[in-house]
């Protein structure tokens, strides 16, 4: 099976049965059953080319060549801005499809159109299209695809939104940028939100080797919008968006924003500066003085998608949108009594945001007599200066191990923080569970637990206080 599928060919390409899923059983045991094997994909590693994804996307009509995509790429913010991007557009009446990763608690978190995820028939209806033709692949000495290869071209995802054809689609890089199996795709826009240090064993060991391979998704023509700040970062970008003859919007420069002033109840608000626009006292739903360049950025998205490409969207719209977006595990105030935050801070970047929010809100949302952390982290961070940000700002850590194979020396975290509490301070737990367990038992009445690190570590305890909290 070598050729190209037209549109009809490949809507109506045949569905093919797992041997281990006779129709007898339940969709969700099917579909459950399809999670295991897409997992089972893990073996593959990180594997990162695009050989791969073209022929895979080859095989299935390359189905990305019919979507409307803005692309997000760069460090930290990629997922939020996304989030705020599509709350805003659904808002203006479009239907968006979203394509992140990892998700929190359910594979299909990683695909939705305005928020509703993609249903368990539709993975398993998915997979069960991609499958005979990796069995193909292999069989003609095609390395096999990774598992975030197969997801993104659901590849589960790409055929999805194919078959569904919303409006937009959201697609967030997973890693890197230039070899990243989402480089496949000639966007509407292209944009690079914040860039730091983080996956250094894929993608070098310094801003400019890191920002070079994320600015490796800026399309020849294509307008770019970008949140990065740091020089060595910019200079990167300014320098790929000239060689691709891209227009480069920069927020901070080009477009920036301001805190509002107080006004009752909306001490999250901000002003919002743009080519054209300018809108003031736009309230926020997510917290922290990141998330207002986030959502700057996405707004200059939307001058250039109205600019560009006259695409409507009203300011009812834009205020709507990021006064009722939501993006879990991040800065999110789970519970009052206790008081609990999660937040997703896996690099250095994060961890200094996080420990900016911690001060900015003290004397309101935050207010605490102790602070009280649970942290997981991967190897593949610069965990000693992450350590360093957040630790002393603690009166106690209990340490665990993220849900992933990258966690490597867990207990080396500890180690690191009995530098700057001591060792009766910090508590190790390896099951993340057990670990917000151990942390509840510790909190005083005005104590707050911030949970943070990866989001593979979230994902469960989130689950955990999901079952035994009422949210906030």
């Amino acid at each position: 099976m070598t050729e190209d599928y037209t549109k009809n060919q490949l809507l109506n390409y045949p569905e093919s049965q797992f041997e281990d899923c006779p129709e007898k059983k339940t969709e969700e045991q099917r579909y459950e059953e399809t999670i295991h094997q897409l997992k089972k994909l893990t073996k593959f590693g990180i594997n990162l080319g695009l050989d791969r994804i073209i022929s895979l996307l080859q095989r299935l009509g390359n189905p990305q060549e019919n979507l409307k995509i803005i692309h997000i790429g760069g460090t930290n913010g990629k997922g939020s801005t996304a989030a705020l991007l599509q709350a805003i557009l659904k808002q203006a009446g479009y239907r968006v499809g979203m394509f992140v990763s990892p998700h929190l608690h359910d594979y299909r978190e990683r695909i939705s159109i305005n928020g509703e995820l993609i249903s368990p028939g539709e993975v398993i209806d998915g997979f069960g299209k991609i499958q005979p033709i990796l069995k193909t692949m292999v069989a003609e000495g095609v390395e096999h695809p990774t598992e975030f290869e197969v997801s993104t071209a659901l590849a589960v995802a790409f055929l999805y939104f194919f078959q569904k054809q919303p409006d937009f689609v959201l697609l967030e890089v997973g890693l890197g940028g230039e070899i990243d199996s989402t480089n496949v795709v000639t966007p509407l826009i292209t944009v690079l939100t914040s860039i730091g240090m983080d996956h250094m064993d894929y993608l070098g060991n310094t801003l400019e080797e890191i920002t070079t391979v994320k600015a490796g998704i800026i399309k020849e023509g294509i307008p770019v919008v970008t949140s990065a700040d740091k020089p060595e970062a910019l200079k990167v970008i300014k320098k790929q968006a000239k060689k691709k003859k891209a227009k480069l919007l920069k927020v901070g420069q080009d477009i920036f924003w301001q805190r509002a002033e107080e006004k009752g109840n909306s001490f999250n608000s901000f002003n919002y500066h743009g080519l054209k626009e300018e809108f003031h006292d736009l309230e926020l739903a997510l917290h922290g003085e990141h998330q207002f360049t986030n959502a700057t950025t996405a707004l200059a998205v939307c001058e250039v998608l109205r600019d560009q490409y006259a695409v409507g969207i009203p300011e009812n719209a834009i205020r709507e949108g990021l006064k009722n977006v939501s993006w879990p595990g991040r800065l999110e105030l789970v519970s009052l009594e206790p008081k609990i935050l999660l937040d997703g801070a896996h690099n250095v970047d994060g961890m200094k945001v996080l420990a900016k929010a911690l001060a900015d809100y003290e004397d309101d949302l935050y207010r605490r007599e102790r602070l009280v952390l649970c942290l997981g982290m991967l190897k593949d961070k610069e965990i000693e200066k992450a350590i360093e940000v957040i630790v002393p700002l603690a009166a106690e850590i209990i340490v665990t191990k993220p849900d992933s194979p990258r966690a490597g020396d867990w207990e080396y975290v500890a180690r690191l923080a009995e530098r700057y509490l001591g060792e009766d301070r910090v508590h190790t737990v390896e099951d993340p569970t057990h670990a917000i367990q151990e942390a509840l038992k510790r909190l005083n009445p005005r104590d707050m637990l911030c949970v943070t690190g990866s989001l593979y570590m979230i994902s469960p305890v989130r689950q955990y206080l999901l079952e035994h909290f009422a949210f906030s």
